[in-house]
C-alpha cells in the first residue's frame, strides 16, 4: 500500500477523534481500511506460502491451508 494512503488513514483517524468526519470522509476511510486489510492479508498469505514446518526427524512439510 502506498505511503500516502497510509498517511491519509492516519489523518482521517485523528480527525474522527477530534471533530468528526463527514459522510464522504467516512466512506473514504472505510474504503482505505478495506484496501489496507486486503494488503495485509496478501502479505501474510505470501509469507505462509513460503513457510515450512520441520518435525523432530528433520522432515520439512509445507503448511496446508485450512478453509
Amino acid at each position: 500500500m502506498e505511503k500516502s494512503k497510509l498517511e491519509r488513514i492516519g489523518q482521517l483517524s485523528r480527525k474522527q477523534r477530534s471533530v468528526g468526519l463527514t459522510q464522504e470522509e467516512t466512506k473514504e476511510q472505510a474504503t482505505l481500511r478495506q484496501e489496507y486489510l486486503a494488503a495485509i492479508r496478501q502479505d501474510l498469505t505470501g509469507t505462509l506460502n513460503n513457510t515450512y514446518i520441520v518435525d523432530q526427524n528433520g522432515n520439512k512439510r509445507k503448511i496446508q491451508r485450512r478453509d
